[in-house]
């Protein structure tokens, strides 16, 4: 019950139901259901942007894991060992914290492929990617999401394929492979409905965004702001997803090609209002980073240098290369 209401975007419901049955598993002293109990509130809670919380389930129950039962599955659709990886990979690029994920996210790649499993590989190449994204850093993001829709196409593991052909749209279109970029889109798109026909609300939500940012790299903003829009409806419980899809809405707005000052800095503060109490880091930075380039453009030069100087200091506090030397050409610019 608690993957199917998560799945749903039933997240008070996916929790309530984690919860009792991780309750139930300490009272029977039942490591099996504890392991996957704790793995499954993992994912509940990812969707609830509780991303901290993600990495103490996720350290906790590694901890747990007898070193003989690495790959057992405990019930669930891959081992502990890499699922409970994929959650905390994740949501330590959430919230900024690359070097650990790192770690993460080399183990769990060397326990994937030891299985030769499409759903524990591609589901790791997946985690991986997000994680690259997030960092900026394209190169990596590219190698290890191509990888992930060749495992799961081969093993016709389709769960993540709409997931990892979403992100690769964005990171094709951010390396200016335009071409590529929109057959991954189109293809996104048509997957997308694979999604919103079986309920998957939650993923729904997860595959829109990174779409919406195809789109605006690729010049189709009438298009990116649909996705945005589609992607905080389908995600009124989803305050992490939401926070990302606002703040694509604010960049759709601050694009020269429609620009909309007022709308722009709106979309900015509700994601910021979103990613500040969630520890989001990159996000928060980001959410620095366009309103200081709005400012510029409307002559706040004084609001534009305090948010580029903001959002400076944290691309250079997480180590985030590629965003630093944009915040610099915008400050320069300024």
């Amino acid at each position: 019950m608690t993957p199917a209401h998560g799945h749903l975007g039933e997240l008070d419901e996916a929790l309530a139901c984690g919860t009792r049955a991780l309750e139930i598993a300490g009272v029977l002293g039942d490591l099996q259901l504890r392991i996957l109990s704790t793995s499954l509130l993992e994912q509940a809670h990812y969707y609830r942007g509780e991303y901290e919380r993600v990495v103490e389930l996720a350290t906790d129950n590694l901890a747990a894991l007898p070193g003989d039962r690495l790959y057992e599955y405990f019930g669930n659709f891959a081992p502990a060992s890499i699922f409970d990886r994929w959650w905390r990979v994740v949501s330590l690029a959430e919230l900024g914290r690359f070097a650990q994920a790192a770690g993460d996210e080399a183990e769990a790649i060397r326990l994937a492929e030891s299985t030769q499993h499409a759903s524990s590989v591609s589901g790791t190449y997946w985690a991986a990617g997000v994680f690259r994204l997030h960092e900026g850093d394209w190169a990596k993001a590219r190698s290890r999401i191509e990888h992930a829709i060749a495992v799961a196409r081969a093993g016709n593991f389709m769960l993540t394929l709409p997931l990892v052909v979403s992100a690769s749209a964005w990171v094709l279109a951010q390396l200016g492979e335009a071409g590529e970029a929109t057959s991954r889109l189109q293809e996104g798109e048509e997957l997308l409905e694979r999604y919103a026909a079986g309920g998957h609300v939650s993923n729904l939500a997860l595959a829109c965004y990174p779409l919406g940012r195809a789109c605006l790299l690729l010049g189709r903003l009438i298009e990116a702001r649909r996705l945005g829009d589609r992607a905080i409806e389908a995600s009124p419980r989803h305050p992490g997803i939401m926070a990302h899809a606002l703040h694509l809405l604010g960049d759709v707005a601050t694009h020269p090609d429609r620009f909309d000052p007022e709308s722009g800095e709106a979309h900015y503060r509700q994601a910021l209002a979103l990613a500040e109490p969630r520890g989001m880091r990159p996000l928060v930075a980001h959410c620095h980073l366009g309103p200081g380039k709005l400012y510029r453009r409307t002559g706040k030069r004084e609001q534009a240098q305090e948010h580029l100087t903001t959002a400076a200091t944290m691309y250079r506090a997480m180590d985030m290369t590629f965003w630093l030397e944009q915040t610099a050409l915008s400050q320069v610019a300024s």
